[in-house]
C-alpha cells in the first residue's frame, strides 16, 4: 500500500483517527497487559494465553501500520455542487437485480473506504467506473460478471 494516494471522505478520516486513538490508548495497552500476565504463568512453549496474546499483538500492530499508511497517503475528497457523479457523492441507481428492478442509494468512495454492506461503492468497481462523471438521468451500461446491465442514475446529491 505504500506510496498509493487514497481518496477518502472526511468522515472516513475521522473514523480512522478514532480507531487509531483506540488502538494506541486502549487495545494495545490491554494487549501488553495480557502478554505480561501470560509471561508470568511460566513456560511459554506451551502457553496458549501467551500465543493468543502474541497473535493479537501482531494483528493490532498490522492494523496500526495500515491506518497510519492510509492517513499519511490520503487525499480528502472535495465535493462540488454539480450534478455529476464523483467520489464522495451519493447516487441513487436503478438497475435490474435478481428480483426485478432495484433502486439503491450508494456513496461513491475510493477503494480503501469501500464497503458494499454500508452502501459505499468503490470507484474502482464496475458500477463505480461506469457511473463516474455521468449525471442524473443518464443510463449507462455496466459490464458485470453475468453480462451487461443497464444502470439509470436516478439522483446525485452531496448528502
Amino acid at each position: 500500500m505504500a506510496n498509493n494516494k487514497h481518496e477518502i471522505t472526511e468522515e472516513y478520516k475521522k473514523q480512522l483517527e478514532d480507531e487509531l486513538d483506540n488502538l494506541n490508548n486502549v487495545l494495545i495497552p490491554q494487549n501488553v497487559q495480557a502478554l505480561q500476565e501470560a509471561r508470568s504463568q511460566g513456560d511459554l512453549s506451551e502457553n496458549a494465553d501467551y500465543d493468543a496474546a502474541r497473535d493479537e499483538q501482531a494483528r493490532l500492530n498490522a492494523r496500526l501500520v495500515e491506518i497510519k499508511d492510509i492517513l499519511k497517503n490520503s487525499i480528502i475528497i472535495k465535493l462540488d455542487n454539480t450534478s455529476n457523479v464523483q467520489n464522495g457523492k451519493f447516487v441513487v441507481l436503478e438497475f435490474d437485480g435478481p428480483n426485478g428492478k432495484e433502486t439503491k442509494k450508494y456513496q461513491l468512495v475510493g477503494s480503501v473506504e469501500a464497503d458494499i454492506f454500508s452502501a459505499k461503492l468503490s470507484n474502482a468497481s464496475p458500477f463505480g467506473k461506469a457511473i463516474l462523471g455521468h449525471k442524473k438521468g443518464d443510463t449507462v451500461r455496466v459490464v458485470a460478471p453475468k453480462g451487461m446491465i443497464n444502470v439509470k442514475i436516478v439522483d446525485v446529491t452531496n448528502a
